[in-house]
């Protein structure tokens, strides 16, 4: 998402107060860095998955895709996220197929169902989530999700989401005056910069001249749609009937709904797959919750609905409309400063992560205080 109209209406009067919001943020990653702050340090490879703006940026796929290729390769991953607006019953919080939007948020619970394996953690305080997911699953990779200014967990890997507006009119425009939760300086801990593009070709300059000073590699992604999904009860017979006949599912009209912080993206996306804009886009807040009369009354038309996965775990079943979802697939594409693709150099930096984990968990084994052992106490005459 990107600065809000009265932000950029108010930006000479805001500009101060980003400054000292800048120089706060930015005083406060130097004593994390300088050791100041206490940190926990995971035993495994540690990835954080952020961004240096609010919303929309990609973070919850790329968390996907990480969960995806730990469970083809056979490692056992963790996911440590705070669980936005949730209220989980207890913290830690491991997320299950049973838990709610309610408890544990809408992306770690759409991330629970997608990857059944991983252990997706809800904390607030995520020092605590990371030593008890430690102790609980020993987990072999651990991803920060949103971590990126979540400096109390040490990571190996920094990947940094960016959106092409944050390279344009939004470049260093900090809260409160625009949408960037750090200064620019912040981008100098970056191992890689992801940018939710179909290309970089139309950025080339603006990333060269701002990116290219940071030595690291940097990539497109953008999220294909492979699939409609059903959702509803009303979508899955409309389903199972296609399935019966070998069809694909085909919606000839359709409304588009959504609660994200990138509603354009999400029309040019679905506009894509379906060959045709949806006949009305309804569009709420990020992280909305719906309620049955809202998904109701967009029912009433009489056109299947459609939404994001995001937005699927928060829709309640209403009787007779069709709800549909996308199944989505993380697609990373060109890339600037590497000749690498995004997996290879992936692989290369997890192999260097794991020798590093080693050495790590070696000198934790080191450190730990040699147990102490008693001599028998002397057997007293009176005793014998």
């Amino acid at each position: 998402m990107s600065s809000l109209p009265v932000q950029r209406a108010l930006f000479p009067l805001l500009y101060p107060f980003s400054k000292i919001y800048s120089f706060v943020m930015s005083y406060r990653r130097k004593q994390y860095e300088a050791g100041a702050k206490e940190q926990f340090s995971p035993k495994a490879p540690c990835v954080s998955v952020g961004n240096i703006s609010w919303g929309g940026s990609g973070k919850t796929p790329v968390v996907g895709w990480l969960l995806e290729w730990a469970e083809r390769n056979h490692y056992s991953p963790v996911v440590l996220t705070r669980g936005y607006k949730a209220s989980p019953p207890k913290t830690p919080y491991l997320v299950t197929a049973d838990s709610t939007v309610a408890q544990a948020g809408d992306e770690p619970v759409m991330l629970a169902n997608a990857h059944r394996k991983a252990h997706i953690v809800v904390d607030p305080i995520r020092m605590r989530s990371g030593a008890w997911a430690e102790k609980s699953f020993r987990p072999e990779l651990v991803v920060l999700d949103d971590g990126f200014q979540h400096l109390a967990v040490k990571r190996d890997l920094n990947l940094v989401l960016l959106k092409p507006d944050d390279l344009t009119t939004e470049w260093d425009r900090v809260i409160p005056a625009g949408s960037w939760r750090e200064d620019e300086s912040a981008l100098s801990q970056a191992h890689v910069f992801l940018i939710k593009t179909n290309s970089l070709a139309p950025l080339k300059s603006v990333i060269k001249e701002r990116l290219g000073k940071y030595g690291v590699p940097v990539f497109s992604f953008s999220l294909v749609p492979q699939r409609l999904v059903p959702v509803s009860e009303a979508a899955t017979e409309v389903f199972e009937k296609a399935k019966e006949k070998h069809l694909p599912v085909a919606l000839e009209n359709y409304i588009l709904f959504n609660g994200v912080g990138e509603p354009a993206q999400v029309e040019e996306t679905a506009k894509k797959f379906m060959g045709r804009s949806p006949y009305k886009h309804q569009r709420y807040a990020d992280h909305h919750t719906y309620t049955e009369a809202e998904i109701a009354e967009m029912g009433n038309v009489g056109l299947p609905l459609v939404c994001t996965p995001k937005d699927a775990v928060k829709v309640p079943d209403v009787l007779g409309i069709e709800v549909w979802t996308f199944a989505l697939r993380t697609k990373f594409g060109d890339s600037m400063f590497t000749g690498k693709t995004f997996t290879d150099w992936w692989t290369e930096q997890w192999d260097a992560m794991r020798e590093t984990s080693s050495t790590r968990k070696k000198q934790k084994q080191e450190q730990k205080p040699a147990v102490a052992t008693s001599t028998p106490r002397p057997v007293l005459k009176n005793e014998k």
